[in-house]
């Protein structure tokens, strides 16, 4: 016999207001989840923690590609508002791309993929992204800054500093992502992600 939970072992039914903070909770947990598992994770993982069951997930995104997709699209978006934030210059946005890029195996893979390279064979989501990713630290990018040189400099040394950004733990990507900017001359800020 199955027996019905009682009203205060149940939990509450929150509906349509909880849709918004568990795709935030989704979002935040596949980051960390990739970051720690790669891509290859599996979703119950992300559903867990989360905090959702699996079908909270995949009534929000319907396959693994929809849930990197979101990810991807977050830390855009993050590097946009840094981008785009008062007094932001050149160096403070390379820190908040430089996080997510020893944050996110999904965010290093897009920046590898496009790079300095052509979009052929990359798919259009990425190459979009990507795209939104230079427009964004171009943006900041001052005249005579040395990644303003030539046309693809920019993106390609984004690419080598994704490369570097190897390693076992956040910490040690972060200061080989950071070795790699010196290499190259260029300063940056502080590493870490947007303020909201």
């Amino acid at each position: 016999m199955i027996r019905a939970l009682s009203d205060e072992k149940r939990p509450a039914n929150r509906g349509r207001r909880a849709a918004a903070g568990n795709r935030a909770a989704l979002i935040a947990a596949a980051r960390e989840i990739y970051a720690e598992q790669g891509l290859d994770a599996p979703l119950s993982a992300i559903a867990r923690r989360a905090g959702v069951g699996q079908g909270v997930l995949y009534r929000h995104f319907p396959d693994r590609a929809a849930v990197a997709a979101a990810v991807l699209e977050e830390n855009v978006r993050q590097i946009e508002q840094v981008a785009a934030a008062d007094g932001a210059d050149i160096a403070r946005v390379l820190g908040a791309l430089t996080w997510h890029l020893t944050e996110s195996a999904a965010f290093v893979g897009i920046l590898h993929a496009e790079g300095a390279v052509s979009h052929a064979g990359v798919p259009a989501y990425a190459s979009a992204l990507s795209t939104r990713v230079e427009r964004a630290v171009r943006a900041r990018l001052p005249d005579g800054h040395r990644l303003a040189a030539h046309p693809d400099d920019l993106m390609l040394a984004v690419a080598m500093v994704a490369g570097a950004a190897t390693g076992p733990t956040r910490e040690h990507r972060e200061h080989r992502a950071r070795a790699a900017w010196r290499l190259l001359g260029v300063e940056v800020g502080p590493v870490r992600p947007v303020q909201e």
